[in-house]
């Protein structure tokens, strides 16, 4: 009985031990400039909603595509450091982030004056909006037409945001003054189709290509009212400053020879970088 005791308690002893080490590591991590232990590693690990289209998702053969994917793969190649890909619930994304379970933010990741409190972003590397989708058949053509009406928004994102933050523009129409919140934009937009909500406040590069995708755009009124534009960047922890300026000087090596262009053009059909990378 005392012998199955002991090694009861140095079992336990043990595992207490192996947990205070683990989340001695995960506090030097966080609190570091590992900018040597990336390269030291040769691995990063970048968490991404995989579901973004076009950005970052896993497409039918279950393999990681999109613009994202593509633009930071090119980046970290100039560093001989291959990523990690992460899928994670984009509503906990800065708490993967500070928790050392993922090293960077990289998926359509909106620059907020929010976010810059939790993490250090990246130059941007591209526009976006936000823009309001209504089935035409619904005859909604302006913010003014949601009023009484349901909206939709995903969890966590910088449209939903950027709704609460400004309630004038659209907040204050819509029936209960508040949005249904959903994990993912194909859930909202599934949603939308099937008249469960009457309008979906979205990225619109997620708009464009995800309708367009499905034949359907044609159906749908992609509608812009007065948020302000926004700035896609890279979310790293305050610590990695090395990190942050290496993935700037990528940005632009990349811009000057080209291979920025070539993924903008395979995915957007343009050039859609922003004027601080040029």
């Amino acid at each position: 009985m005392k012998k199955k005791l002991w090694t009861v308690l140095v079992t336990l002893v043990a595992s207490l031990i192996l947990v205070a080490c683990g989340s001695s590591k995960s506090a030097e991590k966080t609190s570091s400039d590992n900018w040597e232990t990336y390269k030291k590693e040769k691995t990063i690990t970048i968490g991404f909603d995989n579901t973004f289209v076009p950005m970052g998702f896993k497409d039918k053969s279950g393999k990681n595509v999109g613009f994202d994917i593509d633009l930071a793969n090119a980046v970290f190649k100039e560093y001989g450091i291959k990523v990690k890909w992460q899928p994670i619930n984009w509503d906990l994304k800065e708490t993967e982030l500070e928790n050392g379970n993922i090293d960077l933010i990289w998926n359509g990741y909106s620059v907020t004056k929010e976010r810059a409190k939790k993490v250090a972003f990246t130059n941007a590397y591209m526009k976006n909006e936000q823009v309001l989708v209504t089935k035409k058949s619904a005859n909604i053509t302006d913010f003014l037409g949601m009023t009484g009406k349901v909206l939709g928004a995903q969890s966590g994102s910088s449209g939903y945001e950027a709704f609460s933050d400004s309630p004038k523009v659209l907040k204050d129409l819509v029936k209960d003054n508040d949005a249904t919140q959903y994990e993912t934009f194909t859930q909202a937009l599934i949603d939308l189709k099937n008249d469960r909500i009457d309008g979906l406040l979205i990225d619109r590069v997620y708009a464009n290509y995800y309708l367009e995708q499905e034949g359907d755009i044609d159906n749908y009124n992609i509608i812009t009212g007065d948020f302000e534009g926004e700035d896609f960047a890279v979310g790293a922890r305050k610590a990695d400053k090395t990190l942050v300026a290496n993935i700037n000087k990528a940005f632009e090596k990349l811009y000057q020879d080209g291979q920025f262009q070539e993924i903008s053009d395979k995915w957007f059909g343009e050039d859609v970088a922003s004027d601080a990378i040029k």
